[in-house]
């Protein structure tokens, strides 16, 4: 039996003094409410009204069980309310900073088309976790190397001219005899994370590139200052590249690459994400594909 059910009716119906005002009034058949009426009675062992052809009356038991009803009724009409509540309570989320306006509206709105709000919080990988540590979001994307990662963004190179080749070589940046200035690749700081920064270190150290011809910028702003106002590049996705219109090449010869996934102090936020706002979320990093 729904009790809650059988309890409105009977609720409705008693204040109406009809079966069928109380049946339209609680939105349901006057067949369902006669229905639930009846299972109610059978199981509260007694009769709750004396029905004649115009009025139902409250019998003695009715009326005595009847503020019993109505405390159910009450009571499960607080807990959908409170329900809806949490349902609209926002899921505070850590997001990369490098994610653009466009991006993270595009995220918010298809969450939203998903039942989820969100308040996003851009960040730098290291302020994302610190967020988290603190409680001052619910769950974060953290970068990871791509390997362990939900999602993975390839990484290239971005510069203010168009390329002449369909990929870029390191080792074509190398500076000749006499060339005081050689031509940057510039890091973000959404890159600043040991998994991509230590590969391309180490790949510049091996082509013989000037250890200054690899730079972790202190914001995206003025990595892609340089690059606009040089020959310099700007490591990052494809899809940023765009947005910041850049021409984009990726890496010959290395494969460079963002991976992230979630964290949360609470499970659930965790795997929502990871399942209901999967391919939003890749598409707001610029993901290749969603695990």
């Amino acid at each position: 039996m729904d009790l809650v059910g059988a309890c409105r009716a009977f609720v409705s119906v008693s204040e109406r003094g009809s079966f069928t005002l109380g049946a339209a009034a609680a939105r349901i058949p006057q067949s369902v409410a006669s229905r639930r009426i009846a299972a109610l009675e059978t199981s509260l062992g007694g009769r709750l009204f004396d029905r004649t052809p115009r009025r139902a009356k409250l019998t003695p038991f009715g009326v005595d069980v009847l503020p019993a009803a109505k405390r159910v009724v009450q009571a499960a009409e607080a807990l959908e309310q409170d329900a809806r509540r949490a349902g609209r309570r926002p899921l505070r989320l850590a997001v990369p900073g490098s994610c653009g306006v466009r991006t993270l509206a595009r995220l918010d709105a298809d969450a939203r088309a998903r039942g989820v709000v969100l308040d996003l919080r851009p960040a730098t990988p290291s302020e994302r976790v610190e967020m988290l540590r603190n409680q001052e979001v619910r769950a974060a994307l953290t970068a990871v190397p791509a390997e362990e990662g939900t999602w993975s963004v390839p990484l290239g190179v971005a510069g203010a001219k168009p390329f002449d080749a369909d990929t870029v070589h390191l080792d074509t940046l190398r500076p000749g005899r006499g060339v005081r200035t050689a031509r940057r690749v510039w890091l973000q700081p959404e890159d600043d994370v040991p998994h991509v920064r230590d590969r391309i270190m180490r790949a510049r150290d091996a082509l013989g590139l000037r250890p200054s011809q690899v730079v972790v910028a202190g914001s995206l702003t003025s990595a892609v200052a340089e690059v606009l106002g040089s020959a310099d590049l700007l490591l990052c996705p494809a899809a940023q590249a765009d947005e910041l219109d850049l021409h984009w090449r990726p890496v010959g010869g290395l494969v460079l690459a963002r991976g992230y996934d979630v964290a949360a102090g609470i499970g659930d936020d965790a795997d929502r994400i990871r399942t209901a706002l999967a391919g939003p979320v890749a598409r707001c990093l610029g993901a290749e594909a969603d695990a």
